[in-house]
């Protein structure tokens, strides 16, 4: 058997370059830049499934930032944890707000929410199960990591559950 591929995988792995290995930048630092990056893209990834209650939030105070530093600055947002099954269609009532400022994001502030639908599958979850206005990528970090092809600096979006959600 040819151990060439696994080896060449592990590798790549071990020197990131698979995935999204670039470097998070925080939001202080993004801003401290004279230039402009590509666009900036949130990720959020948490334990806990109300997590969204916080960030979303969080992302929406950034872009505002964020603009108002860069105008026109390209962003998107990638949730790929356990919070991201809170903007299932059927959770729509129960969380009412988050499923609004999720489409206020993508209608009005022109920022693309995407879930992972790799992790919506091991539910037994489709794209139809969730809202238009939601984004399915067939993998949250593949997302992530076309974003970063296109020079878009990563934000881990600060924790915002309870200690112990990450």
């Amino acid at each position: 058997m040819n151990r060439l591929p696994v080896r060449f995988f592990s590798a790549c792995l071990g020197l990131g370059l698979l995935g999204s290995a670039a470097m998070a930048a925080t939001l202080e630092d993004v801003l401290a830049h004279p230039a402009a990056p590509g666009g900036v893209v949130f990720e959020i990834v948490d334990r806990d499934p109300d997590a969204l209650g916080l960030a979303l939030p969080w992302v929406r105070q950034a872009g505002e930032r964020l603009r108002a530093r860069y105008p026109g600055l390209p962003l998107a947002l990638v949730a790929h944890g356990q919070e991201m099954f809170a903007l299932q269609q059927s959770q729509r009532d129960r969380h009412a707000q988050v499923h609004a400022l999720a489409e206020s994001l993508s209608r009005d502030r022109d920022i693309p929410v995407h879930v992972c639908e790799t992790h919506a599958g091991w539910r037994g979850l489709g794209a139809e199960s969730f809202p238009a206005y939601i984004n399915v990528a067939p993998s949250g970090p593949v997302q992530i990591r076309n974003y970063e092809l296109l020079d878009y600096v990563r934000i881990v979006v600060p924790r915002a559950a309870a200690p112990g959600s990450r």
